[in-house]
């Protein structure tokens, strides 16, 4: 099995390998995507979506001993005065994260204060369903904007994409791909999220689908992104929430 590259895919706007310019996303418009928070450890590192007042979903593979996590965001690099910056108090990963293979690559952390909830900082809702093959999605984030290269904006970037058939993924992904696993993206590559948007929502119809996880490269053809499946989560998640 060839190594999995495992680009804690962040973010969503990207570069098709002949041009170095951006194909994929755009500068998401200001405070449209009011559940997206940045994970901070002193620097911008991870995606992640708030739930509840108190709680914000990510990925595993995102965990530190120590995160802020900062709400309220669009230009990261400036104080805009609509943040709200509160410390994690717990970081729960799944208890079978598999860091192999990425396996349930989820996580929870509870903030040390329930944050505000304006126009800027909303939550997000947990899936009533599972996401259809096909159904229009947007992922966001502030990872990486180039396909082979470093470019990492200040502003959050956006990306509709489509929810990729479970068995066209399996094809792209063969003994890696699992049911805790979503593809969304475009098999002919072009765009797709990349390093720095991990733990960053993937949202259709209004509801969380996917935590953005990992791919082989970024908008690469052939090789969509890969998100863990929250729908698979809904009861861990609430129940995870309740004994904590």
């Amino acid at each position: 099995m060839k190594a999995v590259v495992l680009l804690a895919l962040l973010g969503a706007a990207f570069a098709a390998a002949e041009d170095e310019k951006v194909v994929g996303g755009y500068e998401c418009p200001r405070h449209s995507v009011p559940y997206q928070v940045s994970l901070n450890a002193g620097y911008h590192f991870c995606g992640g979506s708030l739930i509840s007042s108190q709680w914000v979903v990510s990925a595993a593979h995102c965990h530190k001993s120590r995160v802020q996590v900062r709400l309220g965001e669009h230009n990261i690099a400036v104080n805009e005065g609509t943040e709200q910056w509160i410390d994690s108090a717990k970081l729960i990963k799944h208890p079978q994260y598999n860091s192999y293979n990425l396996d349930n690559d989820i996580m929870l952390i509870k903030l040390s204060r329930p944050a505000t909830l304006n126009s800027y900082v909303q939550t997000v809702a947990l899936p009533s369903r599972c996401p259809l093959p096909d159904e229009n999605c947007m992922v966001s984030g502030w990872g990486n904007t180039s396909a082979n290269g470093n470019n990492f904006p200040d502003r959050l970037q956006c990306l509709r994409q489509p929810i990729i058939d479970d068995r066209i993924c399996r094809n792209a992904y063969p003994h890696i791909f699992t049911d805790n696993m979503v593809c969304s993206g475009f098999m002919h590559g072009g765009a797709s999220s990349c390093q720095g948007d991990s733990g960053g929502p993937l949202v259709c119809s209004g509801q969380l689908q996917g935590v953005v996880s990992w791919g082989y490269d970024c908008a690469m053809q052939g090789h969509p992104s890969v998100y863990a499946r929250v729908c698979r989560y809904n009861s861990w998640i609430s129940s995870t929430m309740s004994n904590n």
